[in-house]
């Protein structure tokens, strides 16, 4: 038998030894009576036995250890009260519960804790259907998902994840943006983040004597604990996770200013609605109109680059400095775009298939996109699953039960094979069940109570329930945030530590909150709506079908009568949403969510044309990551590809880069470029 295994059915049979008897006992009680434990000799027991309650102190199960007084002989007691492994109640109303069976539906597969969060959605809804019974759901889609990245990336993540229960320091190699260099860390890990569609470790380095922020996808091989200690440090008591996941890129780091930008009438309602959190709104000159923009900022480049997306409608007005290089960098773009393009591909080589900077992009997959789940939550949600169909007089059939827990009829039999040997002490077993062709037959004698109701969730469990709430929002249901409350309180320390999602800047959950009454009572919806790249209002009246999250936000997919066809319009640019007392009737064969795996995921829309884009040395590294590159330059520049639909759109964000990027061709897409920098020019001269 398999270590692994042997180690299962040790830790298994102690819980429901201690749960069976009630009572404290000693280290040669449960070496005497605990399968697994009784042919060691006593020095191995010890180890064995130490290392069975550390591991299950990591999963979240608690051993009471009461010592004896001093002066006394006596051995320590062990006991394990029932409230330290079941899961308390929790009553959900009908529609919490379906939006936690919506929520697996969107998720399975598409999320780093898609299986872990499968198994707690089955211990929290003990005694309802399975979430895995619910229809689908077609009023809201994912295209931009929270998978890991690939095999790799998700090892890294479950390995952080224990680490950060355990309070184990960790090491790895990791590369760096800004020096192009690898480079070994040990770091204590604090948090886990994701933002933007990237995982980040939030941690404290020993190298940098303090807290960094460190990208999963730049760690090169593997995570490892860096001693053998159990535990390592504590996090302090003063750090806020939320100051990391609540922060705008331009505030990533020590604060050099505030800058002070006046933006109009016209978009200042955007501003405010979108990164009030990040500044504050104050009135500007009286004469000129507008509102002024205070927001602190550490990378003067960034704050500079969202200014510049607003195009004519924000400029810089302080602190001098800031204003000076806003000037500078609008120069350098003019420069870089005026004559014959300074530079071509054809001057620089093929990129070098050696070179380390970029990751390669992993095949998207549900497999790949998943975290494996401990085995030891999967054996005890199957026990429960078992035991209550035993109870029930009930034969489970094989796919069923292969469904519900996403195994294989061979992972299944190996499973079963497992809990076939879990006792209680005495010869007692949990459970006997056998497959026997398509069904599994459960022994109705009496079982141990142990498994007859949900166990706690494992940390990782935990993790997954509140991240993928925190991921959909109320994007999905308000039901989903007030679920989210009787989760945590129930869960208490254990899911307070889980994985966070950052916000994203865009706070639209009032228009997603109407769009998903228009579109569970199908009624139609006017919409607001600006459009940046033509700085243009216009009023919609449209038929909502579904909401979609994509690479820049959330989107809601509509059928659009005047133009009589189906339109997507970005929630953070609806300026005012309407839900009329009129009502539609789906048009038969529409399918308004069918380009999902398309411009959601890929940011590239169907018919787009290509530019060449030289990218300064500076922000090379960056561009590796996000784009395909076709030159490498000998200064260490690139030149990339960027698809794009319309000319605005490129335009916009040429000029977001702040002078790191020009177009090389085409020569219209180039003009473009340099008459919207000087038309900035003009009016900061103003």
């Amino acid at each position: 038998m398999a270590k692994d295994t042997e180690k299962l059915i040790r830790q298994l049979s102690l819980i429901s030894y201690l749960m069976a008897e009630r009572r404290p006992v000693t280290a040669t009680e449960i070496r005497r009576d605990v399968e697994g434990y009784s042919d060691m000799t006593e020095d191995a027991f010890a180890r064995r036995f130490y290392a069975d309650r550390a591991e299950l102190d990591a999963l979240g199960i608690r051993l009471r250890v009461d010592k004896p007084a001093e002066g006394f002989s006596e051995q320590e007691n062990y006991s394990l009260a029932p409230e330290a492994f079941h899961l308390p109640a929790i009553a959900f109303t009908d529609h919490e519960h379906a939006s936690l069976q919506t929520a697996l539906k969107l998720l399975d597969g598409e999320f780093a804790y898609a299986e872990p969060l499968r198994l707690a959605l089955q211990q929290i809804t003990w005694g309802r259907p399975s979430p895995l019974d619910s229809p689908e759901q077609r009023s809201i889609v994912l295209g931009m998902t929270a998978s890991a990245g690939g095999g790799e990336v998700s090892a890294r993540l479950t390995k952080i994840d224990t680490a950060i229960y355990r309070r184990k320091r960790i090491e790895f190699e990791y590369f760096t943006m800004q020096s192009g260099e690898v480079a070994q860390r040990r770091v204590d890990p604090y948090q886990l983040l994701y933002q933007g569609g990237q995982f980040y470790l939030v941690g404290y380095s020993h190298e940098r004597e303090d807290v960094r922020v460190f990208r999963l996808s730049r760690i090169r091989g593997k995570v490892a604990y860096a001693t053998k200690a159990e535990h390592d440090f504590q996090r302090p008591a003063d750090f806020d996770p939320r100051e990391y996941a609540n922060r705008i890129p331009w505030q990533l780091g020590d604060t050099r200013g505030t800058a002070e930008i006046w933006v109009s009438d016209r978009i200042a309602w955007h501003v405010e609605r979108n990164f009030g959190p990040y500044g504050e709104m104050a009135e500007a000159d009286e004469a000129e109109g507008g509102r002024i923009f205070r927001t602190p900022y550490s990378i003067p480049r960034l704050v500079l680059s969202w200014a510049l997306g607003y195009g004519e409608h924000a400029r810089i007005v302080g602190p001098p400095e800031l204003a000076a290089e806003a000037r500078e960098r609008l120069d350098c773009i003019v420069e870089r775009h005026t004559g014959e393009p300074f530079t071509s591909a054809a001057e620089g080589r093929l990129p070098g298939a050696e070179e380390p900077e970029a990751d390669e992009p992993a095949p998207r997959s549900r497999q790949d996109a998943a975290i494996r789940p401990e085995r030891f939550a999967r054996l005890v949600t199957l026990a429960s699953v078992l035991i209550a169909a035993g109870r029930a007089g009930r034969r489970p059939s094989v796919r069923e039960v292969c469904d519900q827990l996403q195994i294989s009829p061979q992972e299944l039999r190996e499973d079963i094979s497992v809990l076939n040997v879990v006792n209680f002490g005495g010869g007692a077993y949990v459970i006997y069940a056998e497959v026997q062709g398509d069904e599994i037959e459960v022994d109705p004698e009496p079982y141990s109570d142990t498994f007859d109701r949900p166990a706690r969730l494992l940390p990782i469990e935990a993790n997954a329930l509140i991240a993928a709430i925190n991921f959909l929002g109320e994007h999905l249901s308000p039901h989903l945030v007030s679920a989210r409350r009787k989760i945590e309180a129930a869960l208490g320390e254990i899911g307070q530590e889980g994985l966070l999602v950052a916000r994203t800047g865009a706070d639209d959950s009032d228009v997603a909150r109407e769009v998903g009454r228009a579109i569970e009572a199908r009624r139609l919806v006017e919409l607001e709506y600006y459009a940046p790249n033509e700085d243009r209002f216009s009023t919609r009246t449209v038929e909502p079908y579904a909401l979609i999250n994509g690479r820049e936000g959330w989107y809601v997919a509509t059928f659009d009568p005047a133009k009589e066809d189906t339109r997507h319009f970005r929630l953070d640019r609806v300026k005012r949403v309407t839900v009329l007392d009129e009502p539609y009737e789906p048009r038969a064969g529409l399918d308004p969510i069918a380009d999902v795996e398309g411009w959601p995921r890929t940011g590239e829309v169907g018919g787009s044309r290509v530019a060449q884009v030289w990218i300064s040395p500076e922000q090379a590294r960056w561009a590796r990551e996000e784009r395909t590159v076709l030159a490498e330059l000998p200064d260490g520049a690139v030149i990339i590809e960027w698809a794009y639909k319309g000319e605005d759109y490129l335009v916009k964000e040429v000029l977001k880069e702040a002078g790191d990027a020009a177009v090389l061709e085409p020569a219209d897409a180039r003009e473009g470029v340099l008459h919207a920098a000087e038309r900035l020019l003009g009016a900061a001269a103003r």
